[in-house]
């Protein structure tokens, strides 16, 4: 009798378990802007993933164009919808809080990918301090240690605020480096880049090298250069984008010469393997989780496996 009692007793707490596991039917996510590669390989990562998980889980995919307003909006907007999760690349990593909580509040599952926010439940990101210190490096030793360099700034998410320090940190060991310029906001697009580019070029007769927050914005730098029959200038940046590997291997655009490497659909995958894992009570032991970067240049790009998003 007693053992019949005990197997009864371990069927029911299987079927417990089994009934409080929490299925994935919907995930909003909100990103900086679908007009940039890598915002659109991250979506397609959380996409795949989710529908390993569940084939018809329902995914919305949105872009708040670094517009806080909007994202504050779209947060709203799952709410509403009742996602079980929510992937937010956040405009700002304080502001956001408020519709955090309200969100959790809902018994949302908040995950920051790419850059951080307060409150969010997990943050899955590039090792961003790492990668603006690798991109740096790399223009000060292809300087020599000596000369006049430009820090392109972006939108002050933290991914952003984390690669301009690496850079600096770098740029302030080498005494013969010489910041021209570390303030500009090249809205991280091609177009920016281009515009703050252009300025740069009128304003100062002599750079050495530009190290761009991302890649569209240095595409933008380099296209700028052209214009102005500009040359001799080396090009840094972050993402390791399928552009920015692309100029690298272009004998027509020698001035890029690297990228400290991302990889966002990866990315994205992990943050829903973790999202999913967190709804059904498995945290992991650290809230953030970085990714490492790696520097992809004119003479390893060859080697370079590229982003693992399908092409």
């Amino acid at each position: 009798m007693k053992s019949v009692l005990l197997a009864a007793a371990a069927a029911l707490a299987l079927s417990a378990g089994a009934a409080s596991a929490k299925e994935l039917k919907s995930i909003g996510i909100s990103l900086g802007s679908m007009g940039n590669p890598f915002f659109v390989a991250l979506a397609k990562g959380a996409e795949d993933q989710a529908k390993k998980v569940n084939p018809n889980v329902k995914v919305t995919a949105v872009g708040f164009d670094y517009d806080l307003g909007k994202q504050f909006t779209q947060i709203d907007n799952f709410i509403a919808a009742g996602v079980d999760m929510i992937l937010l690349n956040p405009g700002d990593a304080n502001a956001l809080e408020p519709a955090i909580k309200k969100a959790q509040a809902a018994g949302i599952l908040v995950v920051a990918v790419d850059t951080a926010a307060k409150g969010a439940d997990l943050t899955v990101t590039t090792n961003n301090v790492q990668a603006g210190e690798i991109a740096c490096q790399y223009i000060v030793d292809k300087l020599g240690g000596k000369g006049d360099v430009i820090i392109q700034n972006g939108p002050q998410v933290s991914a952003v605020v984390d690669r301009v320090n690496g850079c600096k940190s770098v740029f302030a060991k080498a005494s013969g480096i010489k910041v021209l310029s570390s303030d500009q906001d090249g809205k991280g697009s091609r177009e920016g880049g281009l515009a703050v580019m252009q300025g740069h070029l009128t304003r100062f007769p002599k750079i050495d090298a530009v190290f761009a927050i991302n890649d569209p914005q240095a595409i933008g730098t380099d296209l700028a250069a052209k214009q102005l029959n500009r040359s001799g200038i080396i090009i840094t940046a972050v993402d390791g984008a399928p552009d920015i590997e692309a100029s690298l291997k272009d004998p027509n655009s020698p001035q890029i010469h690297a990228s400290a490497s991302q990889d966002p659909y990866a990315m994205a995958q992990l943050a829903v393997r973790l999202g999913v894992d967190a709804l059904n009570g498995k945290k992991p032991a650290q809230t953030v989780t970085l990714m490492e970067s790696k520097l992809v240049t004119r003479d390893n790009v060859k080697d370079y496996k590229g982003w693992s998003s399908p092409r």
